[in-house]
């Protein structure tokens, strides 16, 4: 069946004509870039502004060189940009509310019109202007610098933080050295810059991201069901596979490898490699898809019928509603401007208030599927995350709400069963969490 790509995944900046076949669900490379071009330049207009002027810095310098880039690097260039140009320093400079955000790109392109691209002042043999090149390249990088005269000039270099620490030692030693003593004094090292820039989503991407958990729904949906498994049959490696084949049939990519695992009264699968599934199964997933840039993360739990049975047993349904009640404490706690350090106490505590035996490691998600911004527990640090879990949360950004909850099942003897679920939502501008698409709230059935 052909549909209008509107129609389909409602992305803006395309004609009504443009259509797409049930393999090329974002329609074709080009009309795929269009759309990120359009998202690129309201995160350089909107939200790059906004950053700098929240952190009270009036020039953000990023230097790198190819295949060396720094993580801000991929929400700072078009979707046709694949690597740093040789050497390429961005230079940021606030000129103010009524000239705006100077973008300057001293080395590289113009990312499609939105960056000035400075060149030498000598022509190679064909006439053109000779790309910047070492020493002379920091020489005209410090003149910048100069005639712009910054209180402030922040770079990316962290301790804690991997988003912020993108300027290399080699990069740092020569921007120094460049910049001398007097302008060297004035550097700052801000990581909230690179974090918030990369955290914050624009409105535009989010039909887009919707799309891509619908895609991720449906592929869980038939790997779990009959279409792909046949009890006694088939391995959890199998259905590994199958996934991440569909998702190559989709034109689509992940950034992880897809796993599948089996938790089945009286043994312990937890060192099983690729067991056979078998009825009275509880089958889980972690699958993730990659698209336009962005990344979803999603684990959903199944259940493979025993003979006679319509559905799970009551225990058994009651591990899932176990977590999916950890979710809605989870998404209580999650509030503007509440680090992810007290987001995650506050949800462990009401977790124990209401008998929950539970774990939260929640995360961002977008440029990246583990993505910037606070992390809200990892699984094996529940008792807070230094430095990268007291980060506050922002409205515009997108999460992965990540969590587990252990649930005696009385059909296997009080055997615990966990139930590990995924789901992608949003803070909302307004300050609310939801769900992108929705949660998973019965158990995937194969039959």
């Amino acid at each position: 069946m052909i549909r209008t790509l509107a129609a389909l995944v409602a992305l803006p900046f395309l004609t009504a004509s443009a259509q797409v076949t049930a393999n090329r669900p974002f329609g074709t490379l080009r009309e795929q870039a269009a759309v990120q071009q359009q998202w690129l330049t309201e995160r350089l207009e909107v939200n790059l502004p906004a950053v700098m002027r929240a952190q009270g810095v009036d020039m953000w310098v990023l230097a790198m060189r190819e295949y060396n880039e720094d993580p801000v690097f991929r929400g700072l260039v078009s979707p046709t940009t694949f690597a740093a140009r040789r050497r390429t320093i961005y230079v940021f400079f606030d000129r103010g509310p009524a000239e705006g955000v100077e973008r300057l790109a001293l080395g590289g392109s113009s990312q499609g019109g939105l960056y000035q691209a400075l060149r030498d002042n000598e022509t190679a043999s064909d006439g053109r202007p000779r790309e910047l090149w070492g020493q002379a390249q920091w020489e005209f990088f410090a003149r910048v610098v100069r005639e712009r005269n910054p209180r402030t000039i922040a770079v990316n270099i962290s301790h804690e933080h991997n988003f912020a620490d993108g300027l290399s030692a080699g990069e740092w030693e020569q921007m120094r050295a460049a910049l001398g003593p007097d302008l060297e004094a004035r550097v700052v090292r801000n990581e909230r810059l690179a974090i918030d820039y990369l955290a914050l989503r624009v409105p535009a991407m989010l039909p887009t991201f919707k799309r891509m958990q619908e895609l991720a729904h449906e592929i869980i949906g038939t790997a779990f069901s009959n279409a792909v498994i046949t009890p006694g049959t088939t391995t959890t490696d199998d259905v590994v596979w199958w996934m991440r084949q569909r998702l190559v049939d989709l034109g689509l990519d992940t950034w992880f490898h897809t796993s599948v695992d089996v938790q089945r009264p009286g043994v312990d699968m937890r060192d099983s490699a690729s067991p056979v599934i078998r009825r009275g199964d509880v089958l889980h997933c972690d699958f993730g898809i990659t698209a336009l840039g962005l990344n979803t993360d999603t684990q959903h739990m199944g259940y493979v019928l025993r003979e006679g049975e319509s559905a799970p047993p009551a225990g058994i349904q009651a591990a899932l509603a176990a977590s999916n009640r950890l979710q809605d404490l989870a998404m209580t706690e999650m509030r503007p401007r509440r680090t992810g350090n007290a987001a995650l106490a506050a949800t462990l505590e009401a977790m124990r208030a209401e008998g929950i035996d539970g774990t939260v490691y929640s995360h961002p998600v977008g440029d990246h599927g583990h993505a910037a911004g606070p992390l809200i527990g990892l699984w094996d640090r529940q008792d807070g995350v230094p430095g990268r879990g007291d980060v506050p949360l922002l409205p515009g950004t997108w999460f992965s709400i990540e969590l587990q909850a252990a649930t005696p099942v009385p059909e296997w003897d009080g055997q615990l069963l966990r139930s590990m679920q995924e789901e992608d939502a949003e803070l909302t501008r307004e300050g609310t969490m939801r769900w992108i698409l929705r949660r998973q709230t019965a158990y995937h059935l194969v039959r």
